[in-house]
């Protein structure tokens, strides 16, 4: 993944892949899933505030293995999954008062396209953000969510032809 942040955007060009040998960077799982993801000001914001504080930490190790990585372990490397979740993504639910309830990393994807579909984003446009390879992986997953418009769909043709 590689950040741009001054003009708001991250490109998943690679993915981080559980190999035999350890962790290893590959190409993504399909095509669709190589793409350009625009940022909100927040994000942004927050992924620069993030930026410094790695900054003042790679000053206080004795060596840093500089991989660009966003989300590095404490020495630059690649982080574990096992470890960012034990470590950051747990403590982070127990003290929201959410663990317990089934969240996990793959919730925050879930959340995100919700998110989209709920602000009644184009099903394409959710496809595209999410990397899904075909839109029928996309509706498959959320057509659930778009239930309450067929209809406002068909309440709009009494103005179309009224």
């Amino acid at each position: 993944m590689d950040m741009d942040l001054e003009a708001g955007k991250l490109s998943v060009t690679r993915s981080l892949k559980v190999t035999a040998d350890g962790l290893a960077f590959g190409a993504p799982k399909n095509q669709a899933s190589r793409r350009s993801v625009p940022l909100n000001k927040s994000v942004v914001s927050a992924l620069r505030a993030h930026r410094l504080r790695q900054n003042e930490e790679r000053l206080s190790v004795a060596e840093w293995h500089d991989h660009d990585l966003v989300f590095p372990n404490r020495v630059g490397r690649p982080t574990d999954h096992n470890n960012l979740y034990y470590r950051e993504f747990k403590p982070l639910l127990k003290n929201a008062g959410l663990w317990g309830q089934g969240f996990t990393f793959h919730s925050l994807r879930h959340t995100f396209a919700t998110a989209l579909f709920k602000q009644r984003q184009h099903p394409k446009i959710v496809q595209s953000l999410m990397g899904h390879a075909s839109i029928t992986q996309t509706m498959d997953t959320y057509s659930h969510l778009l239930e309450d418009i067929g209809g406002d769909a068909v309440d709009g043709l009494d103005q179309a032809f009224g």
